[in-house]
């Protein structure tokens, strides 16, 4: 049986077991990364537990808590044991970030078990040479904005390193006081997620790039590696000073990303309409898709 007395908060002491555990089992969901998991511990409030060779991830946001598939060898026993503590500990819909191979693998097993598509939390994952070079009809307007920056906007193009760290966090709060973060609950959430990334740049094993326009910084994307063919940009923030520059960096990214990487995985869209009009503009090769289940369909397993 898996107790929640089991489970501990992470910290950056826990990197190597992260590291041991996807090592074997490479994510694709950003959710499950270790730098998102601390990046966002105090909005999410992470703890995980080593479980018949497998990683088990739970998070508890405003009071309620969820738990993750076990990451590992296919384990009927050890989902068993998950979906069991679930129920006992979780929410209305205690099982949570299911991605496709996941879903299948718990359909044979529960042919019977609905897992319903979080569609709020599919991440967008495209052709890092679509986005560096944005060929076609489909890209026709993405690359007038982005001429339209260069046009306008002299600027330069920089790797995130420690000579520059606090221009991007004075960047960052900048950033800050134009969307008003103290105003919106979910922005001071992420103001903090990246400021936490920053000060802990090298030791999440993070890289970035920041574009200057005159002497300041006017837009930023941090990114990494997700697995072997995938780097994910964890955030992408600009100011409105110059119009484009978020065409900007997202094609600096993918320029430097090119000949490493054949897909860039741009996280998900949290179900806000802007954003979700934002990343389909850029036509995604496909989506990282997850479900979840209802605690109800759960008990009748256990």
């Amino acid at each position: 049986m898996l107790k929640i007395s089991q489970f501990r908060p992470v910290t950056m002491a826990d990197r190597e077991v992260f590291s041991r555990h996807y090592a074997q089992d490479p994510p694709e969901h950003s959710d499950n990364l270790f730098s998102n998991i601390l990046c966002w511990n105090h909005f999410a409030h992470y703890t995980y537990a080593e479980h018949k060779n497998c990683l088990v991830i739970s998070s508890t946001v405003q009071g309620v808590t969820t738990f993750r598939p076990p990451i590992g060898p296919r384990d009927r026993e050890a989902l068993l044991d998950v979906i069991e503590l679930a129920v006992r500990e979780g929410g209305e819909r205690p099982l949570v970030l299911v991605d496709g191979p996941t879903a299948s693998w718990i359909s044979t097993l529960y042919p019977d078990l609905p897992l319903c598509p979080d569609r709020d939390y599919w991440e967008y994952v495209y052709l890092t040479h679509d986005l560096a070079h944005l060929g076609g009809r489909k890209y026709l307007s993405v690359r007038r904005q982005l001429h339209r920056f260069i046009d306008r906007c002299h600027h330069t193009v920089e790797e995130i390193s420690p000579d520059n760290l606090d221009d991007v966090r004075t960047f960052l709060h900048e950033w800050c006081e134009w969307k008003q973060c103290n105003d919106h609950p979910f922005l001071h959430y992420e103001r903090d997620a990246v400021l936490f990334a920053m000060e802990n740049f090298s030791r999440l094993g993070l890289s970035g790039l920041a574009i200057r326009v005159g002497e300041r910084i006017g837009a930023i994307a941090i990114f990494e590696e997700l697995n072997p063919e995938t780097a994910v940009v964890h955030f992408e923030k600009g100011l409105p000073d110059c119009e484009g520059i978020y065409k900007a960096i997202n094609a600096e990214t993918a320029r430097h990303l090119e000949g490493r990487y054949t897909y860039i995985n741009r996280e998900s869209d949290m179900g806000v309409p802007g954003l979700r009009e934002a990343k389909t503009r850029y036509h995604p090769h496909h989506m990282v898709e997850v479900s979840s289940a209802a605690r109800d369909d759960l008990e009748r397993l256990v």
